[in-house]
């Protein structure tokens, strides 16, 4: 009997132990999961998928935003939550791998470069993994995506084939050699996940980045996306650090403006979650950029010089004293707020004003880690010509250059769809 007993508690122990170690393989399993998400969450803020798959007004990540493009038609941003019918839910991670880096959707669906894949092909497999984990924990929303509207011959989407053996990078980004770390991390950051280039550099006839200007700044939805090469006069070159982390993790920058339209919802959506560390590896890379010079210059007059200007009695500093001047005050220095700070911004620095026209037109939204920061639109009371007045004075006072704004700049942004 002691033998059979013996035998038992052997059993009985041999049981426990073997649940007790199944139960720790699940809990490593668990956190082994949890951790991807965790990262995916990070790395979806990195490469900024929210604010291009989320339309105005509309569910997050369920698509449906609509990108004109100039010549080409519009293309609508698919539903990526884990709706098994309308979104993402039935991808395989190979499949979704596929879409985000090679730009091939599930059936052969070939996707068009407004979706970055092009950079995102230089993310590693492991990280688009993690932003798939993460996508898979979000509430499903059943949301049919619209039908494209694209132009002849760019509807023929296997024309993207021989586009991409062209101009889609066949790997993923390894490090550089005899660079730092920060430096290749902010290289990844910039170019393959934050995919900066897409909107920051001109694109060739093929619509493909410019390589031989890039970063040198480009017309994007209706707004100028900067130069931020390492040109001193047009670029970003003169920035300090300070100034470039302030910019990049809260939208504004003493002596350089504040953030709005798509740069604001780069912000507002990605580069504010991104930790010091990752900033500051930005920041070292943006420095290396070969320089391109530009037009958009600014030149602005110190504010001790703006309390000494002449009066114009123009319209336009008749419409900044009643409309602006209590936001952004006389001297461009801003009430209350940093944000409503406007000397130095590089809107004014643009003759065209085109940030500026947007910016009045539209209104501006910047989320910020203290709220969200507004500056309202400019309603129907407001003539095209008091509008063109107004940023043909802002331009001049706060940058010492002649204003170019004409009504008709105005009333073509007024006009629906004009913003973009």
């Amino acid at each position: 009997m002691r033998a059979v007993r013996a035998v038992l508690a052997l059993v009985t122990l041999g049981v426990a132990t073997g649940g007790v170690a199944q139960a720790q393989d699940q809990a490593q399993v668990q956190a082994q999961d949890s951790d991807l998400v965790r990262r995916g969450a990070y790395l979806e803020h990195a490469a900024d998928c929210e604010v291009c798959h989320t339309k105005p007004g509309g569910r997050p990540f369920a698509g449906g935003r609509a990108f004109d493009l100039p010549g080409i038609g519009t293309i609508y941003a698919p539903n990526i939550t884990p709706d098994r019918e309308t979104g993402i839910g039935a991808y395989t991670d190979a499949q979704f791998d596929s879409a985000v880096r090679a730009g091939v959707a599930p059936g052969w669906t070939h996707l068009y470069p407004v979706m970055p894949y092009a950079s995102y092909a230089r993310m590693t497999a492991d990280d688009v993994r993690a932003i798939r984990a993460y996508l898979a924990t979000l509430a499903p929303v059943h949301a049919t995506a619209r039908a494209n509207r694209v132009r002849f011959p760019y509807s023929i989407r296997l024309a993207m084939v021989a586009w991409n053996l062209l101009y889609r990078p066949s790997s993923a980004m390894t490090d550089e050699p005899g660079r730092s770390a920060a430096w290749n991390r902010g290289r990844y950051l910039v170019e393959a996940a934050g995919h900066c280039a897409e909107c920051h550099s001109p694109r060739t006839m093929m619509q493909a980045t410019s390589g031989a200007r890039s970063y040198a700044g480009a017309l994007t939805a209706g707004w100028e996306a900067y130069n931020i090469s390492s040109d001193p006069d047009s670029g970003i070159g003169a920035w300090t650090d300070a100034q470039l982390t302030a910019y990049l993790s809260t939208g504004h920058a003493d002596g350089r403006g504040t953030a709005a339209g798509p740069m604001a919802e780069v912000v507002g959506y990605s580069l504010r979650y991104l930790t010091p560390q990752d900033i500051a590896s930005m920041v070292t890379y943006l420095r290396s950029l070969p320089a391109r010079q530009s037009n958009e210059t600014v030149a602005a007059i110190p504010p001790q010089a703006l309390a000494h200007a002449t009066p114009t009695h123009s319209n336009g500093e008749r419409l900044f004293a009643g409309a602006c001047a209590g936001c952004h005050l006389t001297d461009g220095q801003g009430r209350q707020v940093d944000e409503a700070a406007v000397w130095g911004a590089r809107s004014l620095g643009e003759i065209q004003g085109r940030n500026l026209i947007q910016t009045m037109v539209q209104g501006s939204r910047l989320d910020t880690a203290r709220g969200v920061m507004t500056m309202p639109a400019f309603g129907p009371e407001y003539r095209d010509q008091d509008l063109a007045d107004l940023a043909n004075y802002t331009i001049g006072h706060f940058a010492n250059r002649v204003g170019h704004v004409t009504a008709q700049d105005i009333a073509a942004v007024r006009q629906p769809g004009g913003a973009h």
